[in-house]
């Protein structure tokens, strides 16, 4: 019987359509943003971290909806998922497949890898750094190679990111080639006073959800494949303008100028992260905006606010000069991010600077959702600000051509 040539992978076909795929990337996004409160960043860096195939482990508290992102972000890619909480009890057929009876009796030692590590694409370990040096050293070779040694057989992984989770981040020297393998580093706290009440909300709505068994909101929006066709042709977004690699040199030596220690290798594959933000925006070229990956890149939790004191003014100062590429702002955004948004905004109209039409449109409408999402919110901080966009709006149009 013949067999039909299978089609290309949908979105993708022979070629990468970037435009496309950052809508694909971006509806995962969106999902997660539904389910999960004030996550946008953390939800960003899991798509930007399989884009690039590379690896990234969250550290928080317990119930800070670590493992819960990581196992939905899981279902909206069609792959092989392999998941597993560790202890340091944790022994080797529990992660690579119980040894193969039927070899061993013939003299050979091979495990039966069916369904574990060595056959997942995308692989979630919690509570990573509570397991024994014999798990860790036989993971270093999967993260780093691809590769798993199964007896004589030097098998490759078809790994696209690993996922790990852990209450605190690791002090113990023993761990520290682990931890260096992950590129991302993100803090996931605790929600504030307020956010308090739309997180009793949405985790009821969740919890109802996961008792009734409903789960059709949550389908695949992309495949294996079509990352796999994206990493393949890579190479081709992995160019950047002078200016930027200026600045991330600049960057680089004052983040270790503070003591906080950046390898050769670790400042090289930081481009393939700023590469893959720009994809995940639906870009071909990186901007200094994508800087914001330089704050997760800690080594312990003292630095995260440091890192955040050097990249923040990069970030900030290109949506300033750029306020048409501003941050999504939707009915997820966090009350910060509305009020980040709209000091840039204000800076922007009351700097005495000349818009243009285009400009001044584009920031009365970015004023307008900014209301819109505030009104959404039923605090009193929030019903504050939305008496301060009214006087902005009121004041630009005072001020502007349409108010004559």
């Amino acid at each position: 019987m013949e067999v039909p040539p299978q089609n290309p992978s949908p979105g993708l076909g022979q070629s990468v359509d970037v435009a496309k795929l950052g809508t694909q990337f971006q509806e995962i996004a969106r999902i997660l943003n539904s389910h999960f409160l004030d996550k946008q960043e953390i939800i960003r860096l899991l798509v930007i971290s399989a884009i690039a195939g590379e690896h990234m482990v969250l550290v928080g508290p317990p119930g800070t909806a670590k493992s819960a992102l990581i196992r939905m972000f899981a279902k909206l890619v069609n792959a092989s998922y392999f998941e597993y909480l560790l202890t340091r009890f944790t022994e080797p057929n529990e992660l690579f497949g119980p040894v193969d009876i039927r070899a061993f009796r013939e003299g050979q030692y091979t495990r039966r890898t069916d369904k574990m590590i060595p056959e997942a694409e995308i692989v979630f370990l919690d509570e990573i750094f509570k397991s024994n040096s014999a798990i860790l050293n036989s993971l270093l070779a999967v993260i780093n190679e691809r590769r798993y040694s199964n007896g004589p057989d030097i098998m490759e992984v078809p790994l696209i990111s690993l996922y790990a989770a852990s209450n605190e981040a690791p002090n113990d020297e023993n761990l520290s080639a682990m931890f260096d393998r992950f590129l991302l580093r993100v803090l996931s706290k605790n929600l504030d006073s307020y956010h308090f009440h739309e997180l009793l909300n949405r985790g009821v709505a969740n919890e109802v959800r996961r008792m009734s068994g409903d789960s059709s909101s949550i389908r695949p929006i992309i495949s294996a494949a079509d990352l796999r066709h994206l990493h393949a042709n890579f190479g081709r977004y992995m160019s950047f303008p002078e200016d930027f690699m200026a600045k991330y040199k600049g960057l680089i030596f004052q983040i270790r100028s503070e003591g906080i220690t950046v390898s050769d290798r670790r400042a090289v594959k930081l481009l393939k992260l700023f590469a893959a933000a720009a994809i995940f925006d639906g870009r071909k070229q990186v901007n200094d905006s994508d800087f914001f990956i330089l704050r997760h890149m800690w080594n312990n939790l003292d630095q995260a606010e440091l890192l955040e004191e050097i990249v923040n003014p990069i970030v900030d100062g290109y949506y300033r000069e750029h306020p048409d590429e501003r941050r999504f702002i939707g009915p997820q955004a966090s009350l910060e991010d509305l009020l980040s948004e709209l000091a840039l905004i204000r800076e922007l109209l009351t700097s005495g600077g000349e818009l243009s039409d285009i400009q001044l449109f584009s920031q009365l409408k970015n004023l307008n959702e900014i209301k819109a999402a505030l009104s959404a919110m039923n605090q009193e901080t929030a019903g504050r600000m939305v008496r301060e966009v009214d006087q902005l709006l009121e004041s630009v149009f005072a001020s502007s051509k349409f108010g004559a």
